[in-house]
């Protein structure tokens, strides 16, 4: 049995402001903040746990600090936000990390990022790029600053990383060095010493390791004769010792067809990966003896598996996940089966347990838990002593705030379909004849699920009913489900929006008089198209970064790799026409309020310009909020509690008419 649970203030007051008295913070912010943690990791040998918390801003850091508090943690690093920001870290020894730095910027086009590795000591000390350094002779700069393909546990600093090589030219001369595109580096992270491990070429994809530093699998890109990606992945694999490049199989990322790896088991010299079974994504196995023999791990007769459950620096896959109503966590490794509900008992109320390190032994295990009631608190536990300790809560400033209940719901379409989805009271509600709002989800292959949503969770708090459908068009259902996807299956997907609202009405769940739409990227596409079609459904419309002409989405993957890929999916015909709220602003009666930020590399802040324009030349009552110098995901917590703020006044004065 796990024993009681040891309480420490290991990282208190400094991933988070102390928190107040509860409610003092006003719930704008306390639901707007950024989350307190991430990217938590646990050293190898497990004397020590670095984060990286919040600063001003975009801004964050990277924070070291002993596990057993006897000193307070240190900053090693911080980034401004502006544009530079911290991402992705982890130990690549018992005092040293790596870390991603990526940023955004405006360019002549669209809004372009980049990223670089860096390593660190615990402490801030022996700064070294890790990325592969351009040369002045360079004929291009490469955006891509590699990742961790393999974090060789017992090799001291030492990491396998892939690179993106440009060929470089010195006009006048013969020096020149021609490698271009992505290889595999052994790089030494104290010194900078690199070695070549597997030569670059352009049409690489993806490089995948066993955990022990061999090269098993590699991917590579079908580019037709003008330049562009088609979508499929052709993959090979070799031996424990190296070897030919043997045929392993290939993957359509438009279609999801074939057989798409993931992980290698080095000891059981097999690879993992997804594939479609029935229609729904399935967990299989492939031998990589040269046999090739084939079966199925985990399959759902109604959803996807969609995750693998991995351990450690050497990423050993113990599981994988499904979601149904809730996540679901299975288990191969029988020890894990037996901790999991262990921990089920030692800390009551919690729904989801994710291991988010280990050390190298597996013997130390940093957690992560938490449930829709309950934003996400870490713990350190001992598998020896059985001793389990709390570390900090994910969204401190919620500390005192009573949360919303989350519950799994389902509706008719006006076809008959059953569309699931989540129902969000306001805490102590009746559940009648509320304010209420529908929110559809991004993606559009995406799904909602069952847990913290800090939006949802700000609208109860205001009172509000929210609905998040997962319409036609979602993912994680098969491909009965996802249709063609919910921009060429718009009317289908849209459909289930706008019938979810009209089941919040005949439930009694919404007042029809005071009934919005709330949504996020394809959300505020499916937010603003529900206003075209359903335009006296919704009392008011708030979209956040939406896309809002299909023909300018297209337009934004012009002259990039992805141009045809783009086009396929976006497809061609009248439902550019239909499906651009841009092209249909007339029809809207409610008022619309929008968000973007500039920087946005996933949907241009044009679009929302356009409907901007569109909206005013209708004569329709809307309004454009912008937000200088942000991306997609508008992680500024001063930024987000403004967002929210102003979407519940918005909403608010739209039904008091």
């Amino acid at each position: 049995m796990i024993s009681g649970i040891a309480r420490t203030a290991l990282l208190a007051g400094v991933a988070a402001p102390a928190v107040l008295a509860a409610q003092t913070v006003p719930p704008e912010v306390a639901f707007g903040a950024r989350e307190a943690v991430t990217s938590a990791s646990l050293s190898p040998r497990g004397s020590r746990i670095a984060f990286l918390a919040p600063t001003k801003g975009q801004g964050n850091a990277l924070y070291t600090v002993p596990v057993d508090g006897s000193t307070p943690p240190v900053r090693a690093l911080v980034a401004s936000g502006d544009p530079e920001r911290l991402s992705r870290c982890g130990w690549v020894s018992e005092d040293r990390l790596v870390c991603t730095v990526y940023m955004v910027r405006e360019g002549a086009l669209r809004s372009v990022g980049s990223s670089r590795l860096i390593a660190t000591d615990f402490n801030g000390g022996n700064l070294k790029v890790v990325s592969r350094r351009q040369g002045v002779d360079a004929q291009y700069v490469a955006q891509y600053g590699g990742a961790i393909l393999d974090w060789l546990p017992g090799e001291d600093g030492q990491i396998l990383l892939d690179n993106w090589f440009v060929p470089e030219a010195r006009i006048g001369t013969l020096v020149e060095k021609k490698d271009e595109g992505l290889g595999v580096e052994r790089v030494d992270t104290r010194t900078g010493s690199r070695k070549i491990v597997l030569r670059p070429f352009r049409t690489a994809a993806e490089f995948i390791t066993d955990g022990a530093g061999n090269v098993r699998i590699s991917g590579t890109r079908d580019i037709v004769a003008d330049g562009y990606d088609t979508g499929k992945i052709t993959y090979r694999f070799r031996g424990k010792d190296g070897g030919d490049w043997q045929p392993l199989g290939a993957y359509d990322t438009n279609s999801r067809e074939g057989f798409n790896p993931y992980a290698v088991d080095a000891e059981k010299n097999v690879v993992y990966g997804f594939q479609k079974v029935d229609g729904r994504r399935a967990l299989m196995l492939r031998t990589l003896d040269g046999q090739m023999k084939e079966g199925v791990v985990l399959a759902h007769p109604q959803v996807d598996v969609d995750g693998l459950i991995r351990l450690g620096r050497r990423q050993r896959v113990i599981g994988a996940t499904y979601a149904t109503d809730k996540r679901v966590a299975a288990y191969f490794d029988p020890a894990f089966v037996t901790l999991r509900a262990q921990l089920a008992k030692a800390i009551p109320g919690t729904g989801l347990v994710n291991f988010e390190g280990a050390t190298d032994d597996e013997n130390k295990l940093l957690l992560w838990t938490g449930s829709d009631v309950d934003p996400g608190r870490y713990f350190l536990f001992d598998r020896q002593s059985k001793q389990l300790r709390p570390l900090i809560l994910s969204r401190p400033e919620l500390d005192g705030y009573t949360l919303a209940s989350v519950k799994s719901v389902s509706f008719k379409a006006a076809d008959g379909t059953n569309v699931p989805g989540y129902l969000t009271l306001p805490p102590g509600s009746s559940g009648k004849g509320l304010p209420a709002i529908v929110m559809p989800h991004g993606g559009p292959a995406a799904r909602d699920e069952w847990g913290f949503d800090w939006l949802a969770q700000y609208f109860a708090h205001q009172g509000y009913a929210v609905l998040q459908p997962n319409f036609r068009g979602s993912d994680g259902y098969g491909d009965a489900w996802f249709q063609t996807n919910g921009f060429q299956s718009w009317r289908t997907a849209i459909g289930d929006v706008t019938d979810s609202g009209r089941w919040l009405v005949a439930q009694g769940i919404a007042d029809p008089k005071k009934l919005g739409i709330f949504g996020w990227s394809y959300g505020g596409y499916a937010a603003l198209q529900s206003g075209v079609v359903a335009p006296d459904l919704f009392k008011a419309v708030v979209a956040v970064a939406p896309v809002t002409d299909l023909d300018d989405l297209r337009e934004q993957y012009r002259d990039t790799t992805a141009q045809r890929t783009a086009r396929d999916f976006i497809g061609t015909g009248k439902h550019i026409v239909e499906g651009s709220p841009t092209r249909n602003a007339g029809k809207f009666t409610a008022p619309v309020l929008m968000f973007h930020g500039t920087l946005d590399m996933n949907v241009r802040y044009r679009a929302s310009q356009l409907m901007d324009d569109a909206l005013k030349d209708a004569g329709k009552h809307h309004e454009l909020v912008t937000y200088d110098k942000l991306d997609h995901y508008l992680e500024d917590s001063a930024v987000r509690a403004d967002l929210l703020k102003r979407s519940d006044a918005f909403l608010k004065a739209a039904f008091a008419k």
